[in-house]
């Protein structure tokens, strides 16, 4: 569903055109969302203006939200052109909640002149985390660089579609030919620990065994001390798991010497489990 509002045109316009100058037209689709408060779990939604009018113009859509939820960008800009059809202009806005946020429906407000529209946020408490769980799902997660496509995130939101790697989820970092890179998540607490799975990127267009990861270690936080636990080198497979002795772990990171195309780190998802 898509929420829309009609900008009135200004008051001293000519009356007549069955499309007044300046009229503007702001949306958001969807026009409401369901959010987990978690670091790394995030909703998002396109904010977009649209020139109904006969005169080219420039625009400026604020962006504002109820705390503690924040936004990707509290400005929206644009050249709005005058073409028949009319030509939408639009942005993504990544919606976030943190994990102390209580349940309830917070306002994101759009806004233009003394004009609003409203995008509900509707905040839910995030599941509970037992033994053999995936402890990294939706946590704050690190990163010693990361690609302008991704985000930090990519890599520990649950999603595993290969087909939406560099548009939806994923991660990867920023420089090329450069190593080693790291990736990682932190713990609200210390975690028990005993098992690290990493899914590198591994589809039909892009096999693991020439884009995906090939060489690094797996450490933990400990005490304030990184420690490593495990190695994986040579691989080619989609996905990697490590066992270790079970430990407590403040955090945990891989921290990667080589990929098979000697290129980039990328990281599907990392999951984190013990007893």
């Amino acid at each position: 569903m898509v929420a829309a509002l009609v900008m009135a045109p200004p008051a001293n316009s000519a009356s007549g055109p069955s499309k007044p100058k300046g009229q503007i037209t702001m949306a958001a689709n969807p026009a409401e969302l369901d959010l987990i408060a978690l670091p790394c779990f995030s909703g998002s939604f396109q904010a977009t203006m649209t020139n109904t009018g006969q005169q080219a113009q420039f625009a400026d859509m604020t962006l504002s939200a109820q705390e503690p939820i924040t936004l990707s960008r509290d400005i929206f800009s644009s050249y709005l052109p005058a073409v028949d059809p009319d030509q939408p202009v639009s942005t993504p806005v990544e919606v976030r909640a943190p994990r102390d946020t209580p349940p309830g429906t917070y306002d994101v407000l759009l806004a233009m002149e003394k004009q609003t529209l409203r995008v509900p946020v509707r905040v839910q408490q995030p599941p509970a985390k037992g033994p053999g769980d995936n402890l990294a799902l939706g946590e704050q997660a690190f990163a010693s660089s990361t690609h302008g496509n991704f985000s930090v995130c990519g890599g520990v939101d649950g999603n595993k579609n290969h087909d939406q790697w560099d548009t939806h989820t994923g991660w990867n970092d920023a420089t090329a030919t450069v190593f080693p890179d790291n990736y990682g998540v932190r713990f609200p607490e210390p975690k028990r620990i005993d098992q690290v799975e990493v899914l590198t990127l591994d589809s039909a267009k892009s096999p693991a065994a020439r884009f995906g990861l090939k060489d690094w270690d797996v450490q933990v936080l400990a005490d304030g001390q990184w420690q490593t636990v495990a190695q994986v080198r040579g691989n080619t497979s989609g996905l990697a798991t490590s066992r270790f002795a079970a430990t407590t772990a403040e955090a945990v990171q891989i921290v990667i010497y080589a990929s098979n195309d000697a290129r980039y780190s990328r990281v599907m998802e990392m999951e984190v489990r013990g007893g």
